[in-house]
């Protein structure tokens, strides 16, 4: 394994080598840091050339200039970064970078994430019910979605997301006709999903068109979305559901120790916990840091739940009920943001308009922990929609394709004549060598988080990777560009070799060796 690690970080280096050089020249050959001087009127045009030329050492071949540059970038080995100076802000790039890596983690893993998790399930259903009525049109959806460019999707948010919305909640009137064809479109979503005969296909679709129906005009007739909340039983009641399906997923509904500690973990969680939790939120304003360490007691809390049950396979109760931990604290942090929606939304800088269309957050914001959160939430939301929806219709159609070939699979038909329940030929079985192709590319997307949005940080003005480099680019300012062609490059390369770990743990017919 040290070999072959060695031997990849070794081409690898000589590859980054080889394409930063090529790039360095094709980059200095596309841009012109003195096409603003040469249309100059200037009475001192000559000498501003002269000291630019100076400044930039334009005088200077750019294969030397890059073995100037490299010798910047082999500094970082001893902890003494030099990669040039933008001169347009008079920046030091490696300045640069911690802000701009830092927005587009912000904007961009929260989307990558979930776009990842909804599309391999609606791959994985849409696989299962091949052929059927919903197959078909979550191929039509993801076609669509998939041919959507990002700029004309973030000016329909923009306006319809941002500008129509907050004009709703100046003047909210209950849109009857819109909360029926809601209803309907997802009774019939449930419907195809679950399949079954036509009876339950028929009681799928009734059961969700009532709770639908029920939550929809809960929403739009007591005035919740100008006060949202969830509440301790509507955290109770989530924590439950979150509690059967995961159970459902992980071992079955027919693992009554799984089933009883689940459900345990949901009542302690979402019920007990809760409640302790308003107190000490009420009293202690959180961190960021803190957050993170509660998320982690959360998971521990719920794996000691499903360790005590015991059983004669107790970490598989354990992994359970440590998933159903971390989503009734995700339940629990999600209440608590809302108890402060109506305290943020009547702040001087909001005037009761909160979807915000441009930044990553309103300058001169004062609040507290929960005040910000909400801020840096609101200015979230519509560039991660509009990054999830061209995301999602990828992973999803890789997780069809890539689950049909697997059912097909002689394996899989031996575990159905083994007797193997459903539930555990696709969950155990089909799943896990269905996400052998996504290792490849899922790792690729999540490395090249910090790499950006061009089109997405551009258009809702968001100081990131991406913006850096439009921006660089715009000012003929190689330094930035290099930086990000780096990043990039590296990135990409820890990708690769995350992929190639990823699938020896997902395959064990795939080892890597030296």
């Amino acid at each position: 394994m040290i070999k072959y690690l060695l031997r990849r970080l070794a081409s690898s280096l000589v590859v980054m080598i080889i394409v930063t050089f090529i790039l360095y020249v094709l980059t200095d050959l596309a841009i012109d840091p003195l096409a603003d001087l040469r249309e100059s009127t200037s009475p001192s045009k000559e000498q501003d050339i002269a000291n630019r030329i100076a400044l930039l050492n334009l005088d200077v071949p750019s294969p030397v200039r890059y073995l100037w540059w490299l010798g910047g970038v082999g500094s970082c080995v001893i902890g003494r970064c030099d990669l040039g100076l933008a001169w347009k802000t008079n920046q030091q790039v490696t300045d640069m970078l911690p802000a701009a890596v830092g927005t587009s983690l912000k904007l961009v893993f929260a989307a990558t994430i979930i776009a990842i998790i909804l599309g391999v399930f609606v791959g994985l259903v849409s696989a299962l019910r091949q052929y059927t009525s919903f197959d078909y049109v979550i191929t039509f959806i993801t076609f669509l979605m998939y041919s959507l460019p990002v700029f004309w999707v973030a000016v329909l948010l923009k306006q319809y997301g941002s500008i129509g919305f907050n004009n709703y909640l100046q003047n909210p009137q209950t849109n009857w006709p819109l909360i029926i064809i809601a209803a309907v479109v997802l009774g019939l979503f449930w419907m195809g999903a679950m399949g079954g005969s036509m009876r339950r296909r028929l009681i799928n679709f009734a059961a969700a068109l009532v709770i639908t129906l029920a939550v929809l005009i809960f929403i739009f007739t007591t005035g919740w979305l100008n006060n949202p909340g969830i509440g301790i039983v509507g955290s109770l009641v989530l924590s439950l559901a979150g509690a059967v399906v995961t159970t459902l997923l992980s071992t079955g509904l027919e693992n009554r120790r799984a089933l009883y500690a689940s459900l345990t973990t949901a009542v302690v969680m979402g019920g007990v916990i809760y409640y302790a939790m308003q107190w000490y939120y009420h009293f202690f304003n959180p961190t960021v840091w803190l957050i993170i360490a509660l998320t982690v007691l959360a998971v521990l809390a719920g794996m000691a739940i499903g360790l005590a049950f015991g059983g004669p396979d107790k970490w598989q109760s354990a992994r359970t009920t440590g998933i159903v931990g971390l989503i009734s604290g995700v339940i629990i942090f999600i209440d608590q943001a809302m108890q402060y929606w109506g305290q943020y939304s009547k702040l001087s800088q909001i005037s009761g308009r909160p979807i915000r269309t441009i930044g990553a957050s309103e300058p001169g914001l004062q609040g507290n922990f929960w005040i910000h959160t909400l801020d840096t939430y609101t200015h979230l939301l519509l560039p991660s929609i509009a990054l999830i929806l061209i995301s999602f219709a990828t992973y999803t159609r890789y997780t069809r394709g890539s689950m049909l070939e697997v059912m097909n699979q002689d394996y899989i038909r031996t575990a159905r004549a083994k007797g193997l329940n459903e539930r555990t030929v696709i969950m155990r079985h089909a799943m896990r060598n269905a996400l052998l192709p996504l290792a490849s590319i899922v790792p690729v997307d999540v490395m090249s988080i910090i790499g950006g949005a061009v089109m997405t940080e551009t258009v809702f003005g968001w100081a990131g990777m991406g913006k850096m480099f439009s921006d660089s680019l715009e000012n003929a300012d190689i330094n930035p560009l290099m930086a990000y062609i780096l990043i990039t490059g590296l990135l990409a390369i820890a990708a690769n070799l995350v992929a190639d770990l990823v699938y020896g743990i997902l395959d064990p017919r795939i080892r890597v060796t030296a």
